[in-house]
């Protein structure tokens, strides 16, 4: 997982726009929601069962936050990225957990590419060569300043 972490990624996007701060937060507790899933081994049974449902209402908080912004293509991008990390915790793929959150923030916070939905594509299928496929969507989007790249894509917007 990057240094910055998905928050940062995804405010930095253009589709963030004024919104930026915000989008760090509610994006934060979509985070905070996921490693209290998967977080913590170290707590005891009545301690996870809360951290399940504290988790649970962050992603909630989160997610419908989004949906009051307008912004249906961040929800889809954490749906799949909520899914495609359960599926890789299920297999015991951590570092793909973390490639899968790191591909999402950039796409929440740049937008959807062919390559993105690719290599979701080939999580879902369970094949080998996920994990460098949702790396080589960051690496590749990345250019010296950090900034993303999407093919024809002018004038991102939290729409689209």
């Amino acid at each position: 997982m990057s240094a910055v972490g998905p928050a940062r990624m995804a405010a930095a996007g253009p589709r963030a726009g004024e919104a930026a701060a915000e989008y760090e937060l509610l994006i934060e507790d979509i985070y905070e929601g996921y490693r209290l899933h998967y977080g913590s081994a170290q707590l005891d049974q009545s301690e996870a069962d809360l951290a399940l449902l504290a988790g649970d209402q962050l992603y909630a908080r989160g997610l419908a936050r989004l949906v009051e912004m307008g912004d249906l293509v961040a929800v889809a991008e954490l749906a799949d990225v909520i899914t495609l990390t359960a599926l890789a915790h299920g297999a015991g793929d951590e570092e793909l957990a973390g490639a899968i959150w790191e591909a999402g923030a950039w796409a929440v916070g740049w937008g959807p590419s062919t390559e993105h939905e690719q290599a979701k594509a080939l999580a879902r299928a369970g094949a080998p060569q996920a994990l460098e496929a949702m790396r080589a969507v960051v690496a590749g989007a990345a250019d010296a300043t950090g900034e993303r790249q999407y093919g024809s894509r002018s004038t991102p917007n939290r729409y689209s």
